[in-house]
């Protein structure tokens, strides 16, 4: 099970970078309506995160007067998320940043991260909405290294999947987006 659950890891195109990132112990398994409301709120997570990047990527330059005013509409939601965030979660109380990659199946995090126990409870902070933790459960599947363990998400069920693989083929793009530019 362990071979298979790293080849289907491996196969994928995954997410790799830094965030803020911390875990915690949970139950294992875990009760059917914990696992409904986490599922509901990484959704939501997963559908605010799309937009906020969505929203910023999409705008171009433009001389329209219509488009100068989105630009200007955009600038002051951005500025109003960013002071949500402030207070919501300062930057101080965030977990410090980790060296994280994942994707649908599983992530490679820092084995010193991994509590104890059977599962926890990985938490994932994105800077574009740092008030909203993506937060999958996560069982140890097998040590890569000293300082690195693979971990396997538990079920997503096929739209939380989905959207997980959507953030991380965006991530993905982008980071090609600029190696490519900095390379011209």
């Amino acid at each position: 099970m362990q071979d298979q659950a790293w080849q289907a890891f491996s196969g994928r195109v995954s997410c790799e970078d830094q965030w803020h990132v911390d875990c915690v112990p949970v139950e294992w398994p875990l009760p059917a309506i914990q696992a409904s409301r986490l599922a509901e709120r990484n959704a939501n997570t997963l559908t605010v995160i799309a937009a906020l990047e969505e929203r910023r990527a999409e705008l171009g330059e433009d001389d329209s007067p219509l488009l100068q005013e989105m630009l200007r509409m955009d600038a002051k939601l951005n500025a109003l998320i960013d002071i949500v965030n402030q207070l919501l979660v300062p930057v101080s109380s965030l977990p410090s940043r980790q060296p994280l990659r994942f994707n649908a199946v599983g992530a490679i995090v820092p084995a010193a991260l991994v509590p104890p126990g059977e599962a926890f409870l990985l938490r994932l902070r994105f800077d574009v909405c740092r008030s909203l933790p993506l937060e999958l459960v996560a069982r140890p599947e097998k040590p890569l290294d000293e300082s690195r363990i693979f971990v396997v998400f538990a079920p997503l069920g096929d739209a939380l999947g989905d959207a997980i693989e959507r953030l991380v083929f965006r991530h993905h793009r982008r980071k090609v987006a600029v190696t490519r530019q900095s390379a011209t």
